[in-house]
């Protein structure tokens, strides 16, 4: 919906258009904005999951720095968070200049093992899209931003290859930037916590090779609330910049 009003009112602006046409972009706009950016924040207790990753993996864009995490609430993105595998051997490259762009296999993130963050069944699994170029540098990061385009496809476009998993109460967790051809599970599995479903990829709206997670009412990110998650692991954080141990975000 959100591109339909965009591309009403670009035509409204652009080309001679019937009298009736305006009521086309109200009725278009005004709902998709409602959807994108939403009237309030919505509220409720964390869901626990296990941490869909393991090893030494940052955290950033996380509602441990603001609410929403990803600026707007768009895609039920409220609480989600994103997680970048950062080993201490300095392996992960850093942005720069140059390259402008890096190969996703340049990353020690991609390929890393996904597991499943709760118990229950896959009601999503998307695995076809592409593993891209890195966004690591100011080029790469300004054809990031041309590349907003990819909402247009909606949430295939922005979140790339990803599973959903509905837990027995209701509630759903998504991973999301998965790599092409990796997902072991597809629709109507059951998946017990802690398997591996999948591998860390670069697909979507994604700058480098890293996991993203958030927790919602509903499968369907078009309508969904985002949902506060906390990761049950007791592993001690490195150094605070990691993510903390039994962290509600």
């Amino acid at each position: 919906m959100t591109a339909i009003a965009i591309v009403s009112v670009v035509i409204g602006v652009l080309v001679p258009v019937p009298q009736w046409w305006p009521w086309i972009t109200v009725v278009t706009v005004i709902p998709a904005t409602a959807l994108y950016f939403r009237l309030g924040t919505p509220h409720a207790e964390p869901i626990d999951v296990t941490a869909p990753v393991q090893g030494r993996w940052r955290a950033i864009n996380s509602p441990t720095s603001r609410v929403p995490s990803h600026f707007v609430h768009a895609w039920s993105q409220t609480y989600a968070i994103d997680l970048v595998f950062d080993p201490d051997d300095g392996s992960r490259p850093r942005f720069s200049w140059w390259s402008v762009a890096r190969r996703p296999g340049a990353y020690p993130g991609f390929g890393q093992p996904i597991v499943a963050p709760i118990n229950g069944e896959v009601v999503r699994a998307r695995s076809f899209m592409r593993d891209h170029l890195s966004r690591s540098s100011p080029l790469g990061l300004i054809y990031l931003l041309a590349e907003s385009v990819r909402e247009f496809f909606g949430p295939v476009g922005v979140l790339g290859n990803h599973i959903v998993v509905r837990r027995d109460d209701g509630a759903h967790v998504l991973v999301a930037h998965l790599r092409r051809g990796s997902l072991l599970v597809k629709r109507g599995d059951r998946v017990t916590r802690g398997t591996k479903v999948a591998e860390c990829g670069n697909s979507g709206n994604s700058t480098e090779p890293h996991v993203h997670v958030q927790a919602m009412d509903r499968a369907g990110v078009w309508l969904a609330a985002g949902l506060p998650i906390r990761f049950d692991h007791r592993e001690p954080p490195a150094n605070g910049d990691l993510l903390p141990t039994d962290a509600g975000l």
